[in-house]
C-alpha cells in the first residue's frame, strides 16, 4: 500500500492523546487484538484455515497505519517499512514474522522531545506481559523534561534511553510490562540495539498506589517531599525518568567482571539481584550528589531528592512482594535493601510502626552499593565459580537462606567440580524466603499489588 497522505506535523501533548479515540487507531487496535487469537507463541499463523482472516486483519492494520502515518513524520521511514514488512509476511505464508527492516528504521532515541508521539506496531513479546511474539500496537508519547536534558547532556549521558508515557495499547501491555525493548521483536537476525524505552508513567502510577497503601499499613509517616509525590503523577513520573536514566546507563559502567549478566547465560538468580540493585543504588548515590550540586538546576536538585525516596520505597515495598517466589531477583533485591537498612539501625519496625532515620539513610544505602561494587572489583581477578560463591556470601550475610538450602551449607556441600549448571540447579527457587515482616505485609498488600496490572499515568492521575 502506498501512503499518499501529506504529513500533518508531529503530534505532541494533547494532540497525541487525542488519537486514542481516532477511528484508525481503534481499527488497528481491534485488528491486532483479533490477529493475536490466530497466532501461536513464535508469532506465526500455522493453521492454513486462518490465513484468509489473518490477511484481512493485516490489511486492516496496514490501512490504519497508512491513515495514521501523516501524524508521525519523524517516523515516516519506519511506518513505510512497517507496512512493507506486514505485506511480505502475509505474502510469504504467515510463518515466523520478520520485522527487521522496520525495526532498524525505528529510532525513537533520535527524537527525545517532550510530548512527541509515536505509533509502535511489532510482533513482539512484552516483558512481564505476554511471552508470545504477538502483533502488539502501542500509542505513546515521550517524557523529556528540561532538567533531564540537562542531566543527560552532562554527567549522565545515555543516548539509548527513551522515557515514555502510555496513551493506549493492545492486550500485551494490559499487564505489568513497563518496557519496550527492540530485542523483543521478531526478526531474522539480531541487530545491534540502539535504544531501550521505559514507561515511566506506569512505574510512577503503581509506585504511588503501592506506597500510599504501604504507608497506611505500616503507619509510616512520609517526609513532606515524598508525600507530595502521592498526589502528583507528573512530578512522580519525572522522578522515575531521572532514576531510570542513571540506572540504565550503569549496566555497562564500572569495574565489572566482564558482562555482569554473563551474556544472559543461566546462572544463580541472586547475581541478577545484585546487578539490578547495584544500578539502583548507583542512581541513589548519584542523586545524592546532584542534590548537593550547587551548579545543578533547582529542578534537578529537587528531583534528585525525590529519586532517593523512590528508590527506597519502591524497592522495599513493591519489589520485595511483587511476583512469584520462583527466582524472583527483583524481589530479593528489595528484601536485601530492607534488611540492610534494618540491620544498620536506620529502619525500625517497633510497636507495629515503621520509622526511618532519614538523616542517616544516605550513608547506609551508599555503603551497600560500595559492598556490591567491591564484590565486582574483586571478581575481575576471580574465576566465575569463586565470584558466585562470594556473591552468595554477600547476600547471605544479610538475608537468612532457606534452612533446606544446599548453598547455605557452604562450598563443601556443593558440586564444585561439576558443570556450572549443576551449581545453579542447587539454588532453590526461593533461596531467601520472605521474612515474617514481609509475609505479613504481603498478605495485607497483595490486593493492591495485583490492582496495578495495566495501570497507566492517566488512570492514576
Amino acid at each position: 500500500m502506498t501512503n499518499t497522505l501529506e504529513a500533518t506535523g508531529p503530534l505532541t501533548g494533547m494532540d497525541a492523546a487525542g488519537l486514542a479515540t481516532d477511528p484508525a487507531w481503534l481499527s488497528l487496535k481491534a485488528a491486532a487484538t483479533a490477529l493475536q487469537g490466530l497466532q501461536v507463541k513464535d508469532g506465526s499463523v500455522p493453521n492454513p484455515g486462518d490465513h484468509g482472516q489473518a490477511r484481512e486483519l493485516i490489511t486492516s492494520i496496514t490501512d490504519a497505519v497508512a491513515t495514521l502515518a501523516p501524524h508521525f513524520p519523524h517516523d515516516a521511514d519506519y511506518l513505510r517499512l512497517l507496512i512493507a514488512d506486514f505485506g511480505r509476511w502475509a505474502d510469504s505464508g504467515l510463518g515466523v514474522p520478520d520485522f527487521l527492516d522496520s525495526l532498524l528504521a525505528f529510532n525513537p532515541q533520535e527524537h527525545r522531545v517532550n510530548g512527541l508521539g509515536h505509533l509502535v506496531v511489532f510482533p513482539m513479546y512484552t516483558q512481564n506481559g505476554s511471552t508470545s511474539r504477538f502483533v502488539e500496537a502501542v500509542l505513546v508519547e515521550v517524557i523529556w523534561p528540561e532538567f533531564i536534558g540537562e542531566l543527560e547532556a552532562g554527567n549522565y549521558s545515555n543516548k539509548l534511553f527513551v522515557p515514555l508515557r502510555f496513551i493506549d495499547f493492545t492486550p500485551g501491555y494490559d499487564s505489568n510490562s513497563a518496557v519496550l525493548f527492540p530485542e523483543s521483536v521478531a526478526v531474522r537476525e539480531t541487530p545491534t540495539f540502539t535504544w531501550g524505552a521505559i514507561f515511566q508513567d506506569r512505574e510512577a502510577a503503581r509506585y504511588r498506589r503501592v506506597l500510599r497503601a504501604a504507608a497506611d499499613v505500616t503507619r509510616l509517616e512520609l517526609p513532606a517531599e515524598a508525600a507530595e509525590m502521592l498526589n502528583d503523577q507528573a512530578l512522580t513520573q519525572e522522578t522515575f525518568v531521572m532514576w531510570d536514566l542513571i540506572h540504565d546507563r550503569t549496566h555497562m559502567r564500572g569495574d565489572l567482571p566482564f558482562d555482569p549478566f554473563m551474556i544472559k547465560q543461566r546462572m544463580p538468580y541472586f547475581l541478577y539481584s545484585l546487578e539490578e540493585l547495584r544500578c539502583d543504588l548507583t542512581a541513589y548515590r548519584e542523586s545524592v550528589a546532584v542534590e548537593h550540586d550547587e551548579s545543578a538546576s533547582p529542578e534537578a536538585r529537587r528531583q534528585a531528592k525525590l529519586v532517593q525516596y523512590a528508590v527506597i520505597f519502591d524497592r522495599i515495598f513493591r519489589f520485595a512482594i511483587t511476583g512469584s517466589r520462583v527466582r524472583n531477583y527483583d524481589g530479593l533485591g528489595g528484601q536485601l535493601l530492607f534488611a540492610w537498612l534494618h540491620q544498620h539501625h536506620v529502619l525500625h519496625w517497633t510497636d507495629t510502626k515503621l520509622t526511618i532515620d532519614w538523616a542517616e539513610v544516605p550513608d547506609v544505602v551508599i555503603a551497600l552499593g560500595h559492598a556490591i561494587e567491591d564484590l565486582y572489583w574483586r571478581s575481575i581477578d576471580r574465576p566465575k565459580l569463586a565470584h558466585w560463591l562470594a556473591a552468595y556470601e554477600l547476600v547471605s550475610g544479610t538475608l537468612t537462606p532457606n534452612p533446606a538450602s544446599t548453598w547455605a551449607k557452604g562450598p563443601d556441600a556443593l558440586p564444585l567440580t561439576a558443570p556450572l549448571r549443576e551449581m545453579t540447579d542447587q539454588v532453590m527457587d526461593d533461596e531467601f524466603p520472605l521474612s515474617m515482616f514481609y509475609e505479613a505485609l504481603s498478605k495485607k498488600m497483595q490486593g493492591v499489588i495485583d490492582s496495578t496490572s495495566g495501570i497507566t499515568g492517566a488512570s492514576e492521575a
